[in-house]
């Protein structure tokens, strides 16, 4: 019986854009979406529990620290037990996690039971993201992959906007808890997600699931002929890979490895220092409660554009001359910030730093995902994130104690600021030549020659 072999990298790297990515997308930017509302939630909710609670500055960023904390061991356990467990079953367990226990925040009665459920509610969003990414970047076709997982990843920054704009409608009518309840919604979905998101193919395969990886693949390229004779391959080089975290500073990738480390943290410390504080920042700045967070909405608004346009010139040009651009560009956007500015002027430039920091952090995602290898890639993911939440928690706890500084506006968005700059110079030093997409054009050039060489001997 005649068999014939079909490259499952080639065939989603050459893949046309069908119905089945229209679903990869939608699902994971709905699971998205989610994740960033919960995110902002605590910033629309932190001006309220100050009063309530009566926190000072320093306990209220402490407050905020807790999900980060969260984050930090959800994106590194997660991240990790994905490449063993597969893509789905992770990503239903933290959409559970992170969903649940937001919920059960609207009950918490003192600013300790809520740390405590903030915390494990942080697990699940850690452990989300990374996943997500690894899931939509192995779906892709490789001509719009940085857009397509830009695009998906910019459901964080609509979900921040949903946030942001729900609280300025209803917080001041129905108080904090209201925004708490309304994210009991992607718990409630668990059966459609289950039903409708699609595994890991690479994971598939490397399990033996021929029939599910024969289904998806007639669906991603329907005009092939695919049989139950049809066998698959991958074209990556795994040997060596099997031990996913010590993969990471193996085959030239160290040096790459910490640099991706420091621009993720450099870059989530801006990310939540401005999302935890912007409001609190603003009505110490002269504006209302509902301006201010406005102010948070443009600052999301801005990460959407700075991620979807940020992925199409990546596509274009490379990821990593766009990143390092975004980061610069950003950090000069966050020292203006400071001075005196008419509103129009105010607002873009909260937009341009939320394309720099939101949108940035977005690309940063997309660029691990595609520096590893299938094998470890949400273990990359999930270090490089776990890493950048450290970043994260320390953004707002420098930022509040900032303010009890009392030190002029100037000083605070310049300290902001200089993570940006040590982030763009952590990119600029990544090398490109340890990521495997340059390993396997290398392999395929090479296999390419020595084809080439027997036919002519």
């Amino acid at each position: 019986m005649q068999t014939n072999k079909l490259n499952i990298n080639r065939i989603v790297d050459e893949a046309k854009f069908t119905p089945f990515h229209w679903g990869v997308l939608l699902w994971c930017l709905s699971i998205i979406i989610f994740d960033g509302y919960d995110l902002v939630i605590y910033g629309v909710a932190l001006p309220l529990l100050m009063q309530e609670w009566g926190l000072s500055p320093v306990q209220a960023g402490l407050l905020a620290s807790t999900a980060l904390f969260g984050m930090m061991f959800g994106a590194m356990c997660f991240g990790t037990l994905s490449d063993k467990l597969g893509r789905k079953k992770t990503i239903m367990i933290c959409v559970a996690i992170f969903s649940g226990f937001t919920f059960l925040g609207a009950f918490a009665s003192n600013p300790t039971e809520f740390g405590i459920l903030r915390f494990l509610a942080g697990l699940g969003i850690g452990g989300v993201m990374p996943n997500v990414v690894a899931l939509m970047t192995e779906y892709a076709p490789k001509r719009i992959r940085s857009t397509l997982v830009a695009v998906m990843f910019s459901g964080y920054a609509i979900g921040g906007m949903t946030s942001a704009l729900l609280g300025a409608w209803l917080v001041v009518d129905y108080g904090w808890k209201i925004m708490f309840y309304i994210a009991i919604i992607p718990f409630l979905a668990l059966p459609l997600i289950w039903k409708f998101l699609p595994e890991s193919l690479m994971f598939l395969e490397g399990k033996g699931k021929t029939e599910q990886v024969r289904d998806i693949v007639q669906k991603i390229a329907p005009e092939l002929q695919i049989t139950s004779s049809t066998q698959f391959e991958l074209d990556e080089v795994t040997a060596g890979d099997e031990a996913p975290l010590r993969a990471l500073f193996q085959k030239g990738r160290t040096s790459s490895t910490i640099m991706f480390w420091i621009a993720f943290f450099m870059c989530l410390l801006m990310v939540y220092a401005l999302g935890s504080w912007l409001p609190k920042l603003m009505i110490q700045a002269g504006y209302s409660l509902g301006a201010s967070m406005i102010f948070l909405f443009a600052l999301n608004i801005g990460g959407m554009v700075g991620a979807i346009g940020g992925g199409a010139l990546a596509d274009k040009f490379h990821i990593k001359p766009v990143l390092t651009i975004m980061f610069t560009v950003g950090a000069i956007a966050l020292i203006f910030l400071g001075f005196k500015s008419p509103q129009f002027v105010l607002y873009m430039l909260i937009a341009v730093a939320g394309a720099a920091t939101i949108g940035s952090q977005i690309l940063l995602y997309t660029f691990v995902a595609q520096f590893y290898p299938a094998t470890v890639r949400s273990t990359g993911l999930g270090w490089a994130s776990g890493i950048g939440r450290i970043g994260a928690i320390v953004g707002p706890v420098l930022t509040g104690a900032l303010l009890t500084f009392g030190l002029p506006h100037q000083m605070n968005f310049l300290v902001i600021a200089i993570p940006g700059i040590i982030a763009a110079l952590a990119i600029f030093f990544v090398n490109l030549n340890a990521s495997v997409e340059k390993k396997n054009a290398a392999e395929a050039a090479e296999n390419q020659q020595n084809t080439v060489g027997n036919l002519t001997h």
